[in-house]
């Protein structure tokens, strides 16, 4: 069974309806939107998604960093400043 990974949930039907009233109602939450009882997408608002992208950009950006520090001693290029 599909889990759903919201606390609000409705149907297509349901959001054909009223979409805008469905956001009022959650809130600042997701909801669900169920086809035949299964989570077919998710109705996010723009907070919350601002929200995740921002979340999944630092976490790209730390593992960038991660990487860039993981380097062998050998590795490193020694220059003065006046050759910068």
């Amino acid at each position: 069974m599909q889990p759903i990974l919201a606390n609000y949930t409705a149907s297509i039907t349901e959001l054909k309806r009223s979409p805008t009233q469905l956001l009022k109602d959650a809130g600042d939450e997701a909801v669900a939107i169920l086809n035949h009882n299964v989570a077919s997408a998710y109705l996010v608002p723009s907070a919350l998604f601002e929200k995740m992208t921002e979340t999944i950009d630092d976490y790209y950006l730390s593992q960038t960093v991660k990487e860039r520090l993981d380097y062998k001693e050998e590795d490193l290029i020694e220059v003065s400043i006046d050759e910068l």
